[in-house]
């Protein structure tokens, strides 16, 4: 990648570690599927806003509006959903773990389904570096429990898988000639359409108290920073990086979570978290290939 598609990418981490703020925030007073909608349908009211100011229109193709839908359900509706249940029932660490499969997935799927973005054994290495610096950071302990409630975790690979999917999937909008702000307000836009009938199911909001000033602060902000402009970065990378490329991030978005807890929490760096951090680095060198090149001709 070059140094503007890593640069992205290191924003996009940031932008999605920190929503782990902000949904914490929000998940005090309201119920998970609530926070998920009202996420999107922010996101997406902001987005068709942006689009206005920059004099952009939606696409009318009605199969381009089948793509939105379809990315929608892979890389929100499918995996927002088996996370959130997966998680009432498995811990956050094994949770996340699972989740950082994504890249893994990705290499694999983007070898068959793609002709650009085959595998080799640099991705692979690079792939199980990352995978391993994950585990450590979030503590190798929670693997104690894998095995348990093992339907929930299936549930969370599963989503990994979708998030994989949707990365292969979504490489056809650049093909399309569709720009990355449509792309993502068409996907956050068709995601709000498919959730709310299940949020007015599962969590009947009419029921509940109003939430206070700081939960609803937290729900613009996750909504506006880390969906209307991460989705935004997010096709950016997609249409010029590629899918693999791109799903380094689930790597990354733990890194950032633990350095914006030190910076804002006051939280302190453990040896497991330096120890993460390089082999994440080291993972994503190897993918990028750069070092690798360089090592070879020396």
């Amino acid at each position: 990648m070059t140094a503007a598609e890593w640069a992205m990418l290191i924003v996009l981490s940031i932008l999605w570690g920190g929503s782990f703020f902000f949904v914490e925030i929000a998940i005090r007073e309201l119920p998970t599927f609530t926070v998920v909608v009202s996420r999107v349908v922010l996101a997406s009211i902001i987005l068709i806003i942006v689009m206005r100011f920059m004099g952009l229109k939606m696409p009318r193709d009605p199969m381009i509006w089948l793509a939105f839908g379809l990315m929608g359900a892979m890389n929100n509706v499918i995996p927002f959903c088996l996370i959130a249940w997966g998680q009432i029932h498995i811990a956050s660490g094994i949770a996340s773990i699972l989740n950082a499969t994504t890249p893994l997935f990705t290499v694999v799927v983007a070898n068959f389904m793609t002709s650009d973005e085959k595998m080799t054994i640099a991705k692979m290495i690079g792939v199980i570096l990352g995978l391993i610096g994950v585990v450590i950071m979030v503590g190798a302990d929670v693997l104690s429990d894998v095995g348990f409630n093992l339907i929930a975790q299936v549930a969370v690979l599963v989503a990994a898988l979708s998030y994989a999917f949707a990365g292969i999937f979504g490489r056809r909008f650049k093909h399309m000639n569709v720009s990355p702000v449509a792309t993502a307000t068409g996907q956050v836009t068709a995601s709000s359409l498919m959730l709310i009938p299940v949020m007015l199911f599962v969590d009947q909001p009419w029921t509940l108290a109003m939430p206070s000033f700081s939960a609803i602060g937290a729900l613009v902000a996750v909504a506006a920073l880390s969906t209307a402009l991460a989705y935004i970065l997010y096709f950016r990378i997609l249409a010029t990086a590629g899918a693999t490329n791109l799903l380094l991030v689930t790597f990354l978005i733990p890194v950032s979570a633990i350095v914006l807890g030190v910076f804002i929490l006051g939280e302190t760096l453990e040896a497991k978290h330096y120890i993460g951090i390089v082999l994440i680095s080291l993972g994503l060198a190897a993918i990028d290939g750069r070092l690798w090149r360089r090592v070879r001709g020396s």
